[in-house]
């Protein structure tokens, strides 16, 4: 564990920190370094909770990396969504742990539900992966309702999840496009959302044309 530490120490690198400040982070190791690292280490889930008690947070993403997804409880997976204070945490935890664990439908409905918007964004994320995955029996035009209503003033986080559900349902399922396409039009919710060359633009509208021209290219 302290030579793990030490080694995360021995990376940090305060051009970087700099950079990901600037996006609500506060990890100043490359994650590309990082990766190389988890990938020596290999899976070592007694480690990577011990990593994940630190609080640091690049500690807690090479966690996510070298972590047994299935081994955590419902519980221990909800209580590490809640004390994700950084975005990057949270993503990763989201993305390489609940959406493979056992008990991800479940913290989907509950997150979703649940009165903070950091963590229902987690919900939404979950969702998201399910428009696109697994769709039988979620109400998808009752989703596009909740997002009609009320992604326009929701917080930044909660807002860009759900714009991303909005997005998917849009891209995946024909017969909700044009409603998707309307709603994203009507709210115009990151439409100046400054975008690289080459890279989408998250705007609903032009995302979801974009992928679905390249589906049909």
């Amino acid at each position: 564990m302290h030579d793990v530490m030490a080694k995360l120490d021995a990376m940090a690198d305060p051009k970087i920190l700099e950079v990901n400040q600037r996006h609500g982070d506060d990890h100043a190791v490359n994650l590309t370094k990082l990766r190389a690292l988890a990938k020596e280490l290999k899976t070592q889930q007694d480690l990577a909770r011990e990593l994940w008690q630190t609080d640091d947070s690049a500690a807690r993403l090479l966690a996510l990396l070298i972590c047994r997804p299935k081994e955590f409880s419902r519980d221990e997976l909800d209580t590490m969504l809640r004390s994700s204070r950084t975005p990057k945490v949270h993503d990763w935890l989201v993305n390489y742990v609940v959406k493979k664990s056992p008990y991800a439908e479940e913290l989907r409905q509950a997150w979703l539900a649940d009165p903070d918007p950091v963590v229902a964004s987690a919900g939404w994320a979950l969702t998201t992966e399910r428009v696109s995955r697994k769709p039988a029996g979620l109400d998808l035009p009752g989703l596009l309702d909740v997002i009609e209503a009320e992604m326009r003033d929701a917080p930044d986080r909660l807002q860009w999840a759900m714009n991303h559900c909005l997005a998917q349902i849009g891209i995946d399922h024909p017969a909700h496009r044009a409603r998707a396409l309307d709603i994203g039009e009507r709210l115009e919710v990151l439409k100046d959302y400054p975008t690289p060359p080459n890279c989408t633009s998250p705007y609903a509208p032009i995302w979801i044309n974009e992928m679905v021209s390249r589906q049909n290219a």
